[in-house]
């Protein structure tokens, strides 16, 4: 038998095209990093522009150079929150369901049917928003609460985009957790509900806490939905003249996110180096740094309540 070591060529060009895939991966991320902190740098280099303004200003207004971060900060948190409130319930209820109560065929009929919501065009969810959930909330709460462009519309209509990342994650998180479990606590007599809800969903806290986290990102970095049906204006305020509900936390009137406030600008007749393009640089760091942010909290997360089993 001959045990000398054969080369094997189809085999060492897998490996050498997997590692290519992986490359261009990191390569990308490192590309996108330098560009956003190069252009970004030329907007803070500008004597019009300093990092303390940047940081602490409730007013955005190129117009009149004024740039403060926090209006469009706010837009992007009030859409992300409402949108997690919506998404996060449902969806885990969702979860549940089609890993500890349906039957293979209900599975197999209602996992297709959840995921069709994540193919359909977000431009499709923006005017849904506008159409339809916003004349709701007028109706319900009264058309002088409820402007036409509101935050509350675009965060809701992003929490159902949402749904099934939630969903999908979670349930293949509830459905990892071993089988033992289950029949354990069934054996000391708990009924299916307690074995779901103390056994499995416990079990599975660090999976679900990646779906809520990724899908946080996800809400974050949406933009046809905001632009559409949240406004296409930075909803400034003034500490001490503007209401803390009646204004800062009001998601009833209109706001402009980071991202909406992206693709309005960069929309428009831009020249090339001027202070509001780089601007659009800064923005998109500040969004990349808060999804990384989240990103690494989650890996933090998931390291820490992590189950193994054998």
């Amino acid at each position: 038998m001959d045990l000398t070591r054969r080369s094997r060529p189809i085999e060492a060009a897998i490996q050498g095209s997997l590692f290519l895939a992986g490359m261009i991966s990191i390569l990308t991320t490192i590309g996108i990093v330098v560009v956003l902190g190069r252009e970004a740098l030329l907007f803070f280099q500008t004597k019009e522009v300093t990092l303390g303004e940047f940081f602490s200003s409730t007013t955005w207004e190129p117009q009149i150079l004024e740039f403060g971060i926090w209006p469009l900060v706010r837009s992007t948190l009030m859409v992300s929150l409402i949108a997690i409130l919506v998404a996060v319930p449902l969806g885990l209820a969702a979860a549940i369901y089609l890993s500890e109560y349906a039957s293979d065929r209900a599975r197999g009929l209602l996992k297709p049917v959840l995921e069709v919501l994540a193919g359909i065009p977000t431009v499709v969810y923006g005017y849904f928003a506008l159409t339809f959930v916003t004349p709701i909330l007028r109706s319900l709460l009264g058309v002088s609460l409820v402007e036409i462009f509101n935050v509350a519309s675009a965060g809701i209509v992003v929490g159902i985009l949402i749904i099934p990342l939630v969903s999908s994650m979670s349930e293949d998180a509830l459905h990892a957790v071993p089988l033992s479990l289950r029949e354990a606590a069934h054996g000391l007599g708990a009924t299916k509900l307690e074995v779901s809800l103390r056994v499995v969903l416990p079990a599975a806290l660090s999976g679900i806490t990646a779906a809520v986290v990724v899908s946080v990102s996800r809400a974050i970095g949406e933009t046809m939905v905001v632009a559409i049906a949240a406004g296409a204006a930075p909803r400034n305020w003034n500490l001490g003249k503007d209401g803390l509900f009646s204004t800062v936390l009001n998601p009833f009137i209109s706001g402009e996110t980071m991202t909406g406030h992206i693709v309005r600008i960069s929309g428009g007749d831009l020249s090339y180096n001027s202070i509001d393009y780089n601007s659009v640089f800064a923005i998109g760091l500040m969004l990349f740094l808060m999804t990384l942010s989240l990103n690494m909290l989650s890996r933090r997360f998931v390291a820490r309540f992590r189950e193994v089993y054998e």
